[in-house]
């Protein structure tokens, strides 16, 4: 053995598979020519975010645009920030907004595909094996500074003004002897593993960025971590061996990752691995006085997933949105195509911004009412009942108490060709329909400033005569306007315009009075449908309490 040989077996003498055993392992994949292969890889830190959201969305599409395949990766090599129950947020919470996962985990303890584990975690001995080569190659060497001696070496290196970092004069270790290390090792000294760079920073790297195009970079010449002193991986290192035993076609992620492409792409050259295609994703942004800044985990409740969730958003509806925030060419298309899955668009990453979207709660919530407004009564039933359910259960036991009464109330104004834009989010929906369930009616009787009580109580007595619960909308209003002359009002809007000072108002006037007295409000979608949905006697009921009320 020369000499690089037995640094390999002294440092991980454990690790017996070559490189070859995983290259056979995972095969490249039987895919269609152009397919892409895209991952999203979070770590179980937090809560879902949204901008893991949109990325995942991002990633979704595009290996949905060309067949390709969409798998998720848990990167939770740094174990002590990881919380518990995070990989569960995380999977349930795309799952909940219906980013369908074709490989890695599908539920927080489900995996499944042939390139697993999709746990870094569970990797190890994957990693280790390709550190071993190239320790074999003289590509890697243990390094076995302090914290302390790490420490002073920044500090001198800021004295002296020059780039801080391990590299160059400054990789104390970088040509250490097997004898060296083995005399070390024999004291039970702890080491990482670092990368022996071949890079130089004078030098400059340029890669076609898919979203941002042309980016030029000097190149890593810093001898970075790849096995921590506890044999795991960092994230450079982990990331490059599994995109590529996984047969990642193209990594899109945050623009927080730019700075690490140098060393990415370096990794992966002397891997002799193939590099995917690197695309990032600007941030979603948020106007805070004025000025831009990203969205934040502390100051903005909008920034977990959860609160969309928690509000009543229906899931398609925030893709949508998001879509939109992805796709500058979105909007058009979903104009054309009002009906048809997002799925089915052709998402192309140039279209992407390169500078970050705002988010904009006005226009997910005017996405959101033109969905909803598309939805049946017996769609918009399940929904709103399975979010009270796990939100509301007061209102979850109120509508699920007569289901086929809700789903009537529901279809008011909805199934028909022109419906009602009133429902963004399901949280609006008790306060929305509040007056159709008697548990939570509470009228305001005030009449609008052009009506007397007087008359208004003499148009509720004379209604309750001639209403009958079988007219349609027509017949209904008839009814209104045949009592309007006899309390001084004019049965036609245009007469009444005509000669004002002979009418004390008009027929609308008195349906308004009639709303308020069946619904406790002035604004309300048809009433002729609401009360046939109330019913006689309840609306009789409603009358009589609004005239012993006014």
């Amino acid at each position: 053995m020369n000499s690089n040989e037995l640094m390999a077996e002294l440092l991980l003498p454990n690790i017996t598979k070559t490189t070859d055993y995983y290259e056979n392992l995972y095969p490249a994949r039987n895919l269609p020519e152009g397919a892409r292969v895209t991952r999203i890889a979070p770590s179980p830190t937090g809560y879902l975010h949204l901008g893991t959201l949109f990325a995942a969305l991002v990633n979704r599409i595009t290996a949905t645009s060309t067949n390709g395949i969409f798998y998720t990766r848990i990167e939770d090599t740094d174990k002590k920030r990881e919380i518990e129950g995070g990989i569960e947020d995380i999977i349930d919470g795309l799952n909940r907004f219906g980013i369908t996962i074709d490989e890695g985990f599908v539920s927080g303890t489900e995996q499944k595909g042939e390139y697993g584990p999709y746990q870094q975690s569970q990797r190890a001995e994957i990693y280790q094996t390709y550190v071993k080569e190239l320790i074999r190659q003289g590509l890697a060497y243990p390094c076995f500074c302090t914290a302390e001696e790490l420490e002073a070496v920044r500090t001198e290196q800021e004295a002296q003004k020059v780039r801080t970092g391990y590299h160059g004069k400054w990789a104390k270790h970088r040509d250490i002897s097997y004898e060296e290390a083995k005399a070390l090792i024999d004291e039970g000294k702890p080491f990482v593993v670092r990368l022996k760079s071949n890079g130089n920073e004078e030098n400059k790297i340029i890669f076609e960025d898919t979203i941002k195009g042309k980016i030029e970079m000097p190149e890593n010449d810093e001898d970075f971590v790849l096995l921590k002193s506890d044999g795991i991986p960092t994230y450079h290192f982990a990331h490059a061996v599994d995109d590529h035993l996984m047969h990642t076609t193209h990594v899109l992620r945050g623009d927080e990752w730019i700075s690490s492409v140098p060393k990415h792409i370096q990794l992966f050259k002397i891997l002799g691995f193939k590099p995917p295609k690197y695309g990032h994703i600007s941030p979603i942004m948020k106007l805070d006085n004025g000025a831009k800044r990203k969205i934040s985990k502390r100051k903005d409740p909008e920034a977990a997933v959860h609160f969309f969730a928690e509000q009543g958003y229906d899931s398609e509806c925030v893709i949508d949105y998001l879509m939109t925030v992805a796709a500058s060419d979105f909007e058009d298309w979903r104009r054309a195509n009002p009906d048809t899955s997002y799925k089915a668009f052709k998402f192309n990453l140039k279209k992407m911004s390169v500078s970050g979207a705002l988010f904009d709660e006005v226009k997910l919530t005017d996405v959101s009412k033109n969905r909803v407004s598309k939805l049946s009564s017996g769609e918009v039933y399940d929904k709103i009942t399975a979010w009270a359910k796990e939100f509301d259960g007061e209102f979850y036991e109120i509508l699920t108490k007569n289901p086929e009464y809700t789903k009537s109330v529901f279809a008011i104004d909805r199934d028909v060709p022109k419906p009602r834009k009133d429902i963004a989010k399901w949280s609006e929906a008790k306060e929305y329909f509040s007056y159709m369930f008697g548990e939570l009616y509470t009228p305001n009787f005030t009449l609008p400033e052009n009506i007397n009580t007087e008359d208004a109580k003499d148009f509720l007595n004379a209604y309750k005569d001639v209403y009958d619960d079988k007219d349609d909308r027509q017949q209904w209003f008839d009814r209104i306007k045949a009592i309007a002359p006899t309390i001084g009002f004019a049965s036609e809007t245009k007469q009444y315009k005509a000669e004002p000072e002979s009418y004390k108002g008009h027929a609308g006037d008195l349906s308004t009075v009639l709303r308020i007295g069946v619904t406790g409000r002035r604004n309300t979608p048809d009433l002729c449908s609401i009360m046939q949905v109330l019913g006689r006697d309840e609306c009789i009921k409603r009358i009589d309490t609004a005239i012993n009320s006014l």
